[in-house]
């Protein structure tokens, strides 16, 4: 189906007036789901404790290496640079227990509701991921995907959006490569901060009620327009796992110093958090794949509207194969992650061309569609999507 240099085409979308024959070329989601193996659905807790306890297993061996031999080496230069290395591992073992926690709130990592609830929240809580407070809006993102006003996630800028953005004064440098580094660097390191505080990208009819203030549209606050009445006491909850998981690095500092903390701690946290937004913009930005406007827009089409691609072994042995089976995901997120290949493979023929799936290097997609891909417009030959201007 797909190539290692582009992703597969698709045959159309649906027009402004919804045509029988045009509608006809997405299957709907039941035809889909008919095709997909019945044991796929069904998650072993066997299966998914056995990955949550070589990851922890894994965390807490770095963690402890880490904290016992690269003090002692008397070589500063030698010393910083086993730290650095300590902080990129870490960081990728502690994406796949992000990854698991993902998949608790989905609840793929077992039939329990109790057992998905625990592992998620500790697993997101350590790692400074409010849980609950990201299970809802998450969940919001996966209902209304690729919908240019109801996403909670990612809702690319239009042309008019574009011309009015923060640093339009900015744009004769805009085409430096040394403004597009500086610029990816801070996407890439506080995006994720920034969205959980500000809610920043999501669609502007995402929130659940009217905000006065920015921060009115905090995952942090039980009040916030982000979620509705009822999920406050969740909201307070997701609070205390940070609080505690903040109170355990105060101890830890006073135990091994500030210093040696941040280097144990906030290296991987960041590295974490890196790879969580490399993952999602990728997931949803490619110069093929469309969103689509409000009245053209159904669940089939804006699951669709997301992209597989390739990340080798870390992809598919520490990141769970988020990267590479994540079309399937957003169809049926409760498919866990162990038998997402076998149902992408199963889904393949019911959805021909309507499948995309881009093999090139992650990472240099990664730099090419952060700087290419600016705004979205309306497509001509298809009324109702927009994609990523030329």
């Amino acid at each position: 189906m797909a190539t290692t240099t582009t992703v597969t085409k698709r045959a159309g979308a649906v027009a402004s007036i919804k045509l029988p024959e045009e509608e006809s070329r997405f299957p709907d989601i039941n035809t889909i789901r008919a095709a997909i193996p019945k044991h796929c659905f069904e998650p072993s807790v066997a299966i998914s404790m056995g990955y949550l306890v070589r990851d922890v297993v894994m965390i807490g061996a770095l963690g402890w290496a880490a904290l016992t031999y690269i003090p002692t080496i008397p070589d500063a230069t030698i010393r910083t640079i086993a730290w650095i290395v300590y902080g990129f591992v870490q960081g990728l073992v502690c994406t796949g227990l992000w990854i698991l926690g993902h998949e608790a709130g989905h609840g793929a990592f077992s039939q329990h509701s109790l057992l998905n609830h625990v592992v998620g929240f500790f697993s997101h809580s350590v790692l400074l991921v409010p849980y609950y407070s990201w299970k809802f809006s998450h969940h919001r993102h996966h209902k209304y995907t690729g919908h240019m006003e109801k996403d909670m996630a990612f809702v690319p800028r239009t042309q008019p959006d574009y011309a009015k953005r923060t640093l339009a004064a900015l744009e004769m440098l805009e085409d430096t490569p040394a403004y597009q580094f500086v610029t990816l660097m801070f996407h890439q390191l506080f995006a994720w901060q920034i969205y959980l505080l500000f809610n920043i990208s999501a669609g502007r009819n995402s929130l659940q009620k009217s905000a006065t203030t920015m921060f009115g549209k905090s995952h942090f606050g039980p009040n916030s327009a982000v979620f509705r009445r009822s999920e406050a006491p969740f909201i307070f909850l997701s609070d205390v796992g940070l609080a505690m998981t903040a109170f355990a690095l105060y101890k830890l500092a006073g135990a091994v110093g500030t210093g040696t903390m941040l280097l144990v701690y906030a290296q991987p946290y960041f590295w974490v958090h890196h790879w969580l937004i490399a993952i999602t913009y990728l997931h949803h930005t490619h110069m093929e794949v469309p969103h689509y406007d409000a009245e053209n827009w159904t669940f089939v089409k804006g699951a669709l509207a997301t992209v597989d691609r390739e990340f080798g072994f870390v992809g598919r042995h520490l990141f769970h194969c988020i990267i590479e089976h994540h079309v399937v995901h957003h169809l049926f997120p409760r498919i866990p992650f162990y038998y997402a290949g076998e149902a992408t493979e199963a889904i393949k023929p019911v959805l021909g061309d309507l499948y995309y799936r881009d093999e090139r290097s992650f990472l240099g997609q990664l730099w090419s569609n952060f700087t290419k891909c600016k705004y979205v417009v309306a497509d001509e030959k298809t009324p109702g999507a927009l994609h990523w201007a030329q």
